[in-house]
């Protein structure tokens, strides 16, 4: 059933589109301040004074422990929404776990680079590198900031299976993948850069 349909009366249709629309054009933004960056990467590539490096091998564990965060998210509301208070729970729990693990992937790539003589300040492509995984973490620190209030939610709350909880966890989850997605893609960029 969509959760559209399943609002009740203390969440008319109207706040639920209004919270929607107003992830949806954050992401937007998000979006479109990532697209300016990979575009200025690209024109200023050419220019010449490009310090090629390799991409440490922790960027590459950072996806995979990425994507399994996504899937745990799914999990735990497809769970939440079948009344699987267990599943749901540990599924948070999990995906709070991983969103950690992935800055702590972050970190060691970085510390890699920095001892490989690639640093923010020393070159361009290296000051490109920093920006665009630097700035992705921050907004994965939001998003690590949202799933922890959900854990303390689901642990320290009574389990209720409501539509604005239902509404909540959704949009947890979609900007959740959506820091997924934003990932795979810079991480795909600066593999065919």
């Amino acid at each position: 059933m969509p959760i559209i349909q399943m609002i009740d009366k203390n969440l008319e249709p109207s706040r639920y589109q209004a919270l929607r629309f107003a992830l949806w054009i954050g992401m937007g933004t998000i979006a479109m301040m990532f697209a300016s960056l990979t575009s200025a990467y690209l024109v200023r590539k050419p220019a010449g004074n490009w310090y090629e490096f390799k991409l440490p091998f922790q960027f590459f564990i950072s996806t995979l422990i990425i994507i399994a965060s996504s899937i745990t998210i799914e999990w735990a509301y497809k769970s939440f929404k079948k009344g699987n208070e267990n599943k749901y729970k540990w599924g948070i729990f999990i995906s709070f776990c991983l969103g950690m693990a992935f800055m702590v992937s972050q970190i060691a790539a970085w510390k890699i680079l920095s001892a490989s003589g690639v640093t923010i300040d020393l070159t361009v492509s290296g000051s490109f590198l920093y920006a665009l995984t630097g700035i992705h973490a921050v907004h994965v620190l939001g998003g690590i900031a949202v799933l922890s209030a959900s854990l303390i939610i689901s642990w320290m709350t009574k389990f209720e299976v409501t539509s604005m909880r239902i509404l909540k966890l959704n949009l947890v989850r979609q900007y959740w993948h959506f820091v997924d997605i934003l990932w795979i893609y810079l991480l795909l960029f600066l593999i065919l850069q």
